[in-house]
């Protein structure tokens, strides 16, 4: 099948992917031109009665609960659009910052609809890409033909809104979700007529085996880095070196901007305690970061050859040289022992504790082959037939998953114990966050303009509205 895009963009109920959930949908498939194929996509979805939404996040869309009651889909069936309709074969779903935010919301949403959370970006020729890096490596290396933006203090930044209006670009309400798309849309369309050759590298490395062919640890050699971990002063760009290997098959690769002398001495306790800083102690004025970060070949990195930085005055916008380049590379080569510890830290990284709520157990262990049938047979399911269903799943997150599918899709599916059981999480789930929403709420509004106040008025009124009877 031929090859389109599907850009895409999310508005959520907050940050968290594990505990919010999506409120708007939209996008735009186009071809690899960027003409529309189609009409665009602009969906919103039912907010779950169990959730108590940032008061901060919707003050930013302007979509409030209400709204997604009134005229939203329910989560089964936006899932069955988005997996039959949306993310078809030989689709790059694509956005922006979407790799570290928007697929993360989608990859839980399809796990507790139950459907595979990782197919739509893989299989049958599917991929995803991201148009952040793409921006970010263009304004470091090749930022010819656009107009870059700073913020109000001179600072370099990468935002969509204020990238459009630099470059003359549409934008009509930033952080709505379908006109978001419409400008990455048109910023995609802007770098790949400006850096062409650029544009087209970037887009091939969403295929993990293309950046296995620069970063791989048979072959070590620095290559040229752009992410978001990076300083802003630097452009988000640095020259790195894979160090040694990292969880999942990924590799640790080494920041080559800092001298490694200071750290290679360190015992594995300091290394642990650079590594897995709290942001409190990062903000320490004594404080020194350990220079290495986990690569993900499977995220669509924004790296490239060393060869990239010699036109254009590559290596002075970055603020590098080859000769620091080289020394400290040396020094990394000269001190195994640094990369075996680097390993081991990683190899013994801190997981995170296991959730009792089993819509927030998604990364720990796959499903196996036996539950993908019978979760196959959970969507296929009416209301009247999921009363009576109940499979023998080998997973046991999979029999909670269930109920609380069953209570937001298809509440008059439950039995009175399933009703119960339903009401205690919902009940417990909503007296624990609601401290934390009434503080929120009451900041919003002391903060807020009369074109606000609706939205706060809005979500006191759904929060009394979902409250447990004894607690209204």
């Amino acid at each position: 099948m031929t090859e389109t895009f599907f850009f895409y963009d999310l508005e959520t109920s907050g940050l968290s992917a594990r505990d919010d959930q999506i409120m708007q949908f939209a996008g735009q498939r186009t071809d690899m031109k960027f003409n529309p194929i189609g009409e665009p996509v602009n969906i919103l979805v039912r907010l779950s009665d169990d959730v108590l939404p940032s008061p901060e996040a919707l003050l930013v869309t302007g979509i409030t609960p209400q709204q997604t009651v009134a005229d939203g889909y329910s989560e089964a069936e936006f899932a069955k659009i988005l997996v039959d309709e949306i993310f078809t074969p030989s689709t790059i779903a694509v956005g922006f910052n979407s790799i570290r935010f928007d697929d993360e919301f989608v990859r839980h949403f399809l796990w507790r609809n139950f459907y595979d959370p990782y197919e739509w970006s893989w299989k049958d020729s599917r991929s995803r890409w991201d148009i952040l890096d793409v921006v970010r490596m263009t304004r470091a290396l090749r930022p010819d033909g656009m107009i870059w933006p700073v913020d109000d203090k001179g600072n370099p930044t990468n935002r969509l809104e204020l990238l459009t209006k630099e470059n003359g670009v549409d934008h009509y309400k930033a952080h709505d979700a379908l006109s978001d798309v419409m400008a990455t849309i048109a910023v995609a369309r802007l770098i790949s007529e400006k850096q062409p050759q650029l544009f087209q590298y970037l887009l091939k490395l969403r295929s993990k085996k293309e950046v296995m062919n620069l970063v791989n640890l048979d072959e070590k050699k620095p290559f040229v880095y752009t992410s978001g971990r990076y300083e802003t002063e630097h452009q988000k760009t640095t020259v790195a070196f894979p160090l040694t290997s990292g969880k999942n098959g990924n590799v640790v690769v080494y920041d080559l901007r800092y001298d490694p002398a200071p750290f290679i001495g360190l015992s594995t306790k300091e290394l642990t305690d650079r590594l897995y800083a709290s942001w409190e102690e990062r903000q320490k004025d004594n404080f020194v970061k350990l220079p290495v970060k986990e690569l993900q070949y499977n995220r669509a990195p924004a790296v490239a050859p060393l060869g990239v930085l010699e036109q254009g005055g590559g290596w002075e916008r970055i603020h590098l040289d080859a000769a620091t380049i080289d020394a400290h590379k040396k020094a990394l080569l000269a001190a195994p022992h640094f990369a075996e510890n680097i390993r081991a830290l990683y190899e013994k990284r801190k997981e995170y504790p296991v959730s009792p709520d089993p819509e927030a157990q998604l990364y720990d262990g796959f499903v196996n082959e036996r539950d993908h049938v019978r979760i196959e047979s959970v969507r296929s399911a009416s209301e009247r037939e999921l009363a009576d269903f109940h499979p023998s799943f080998d997973d046991e997150r999979l029999a909670p998953l269930l109920l609380h599918y069953k209570a937001r899709n298809y509440p008059r599916s439950l039995s009175e114990d399933e009703v119960v059981q339903w009401e205690s999480w919902r009940s417990d789930r909503l007296r624990t966050r609601l401290p934390g929403f009434l503080k929120s709420l009451q900041t919003a509004f002391s903060q807020s303009d009369d074109d606000q106040r609706f939205i706060i008025e809005e979500l006191q009124l759904w929060a009394e509205s979902i409250m447990p009877t004894d607690d209204a």
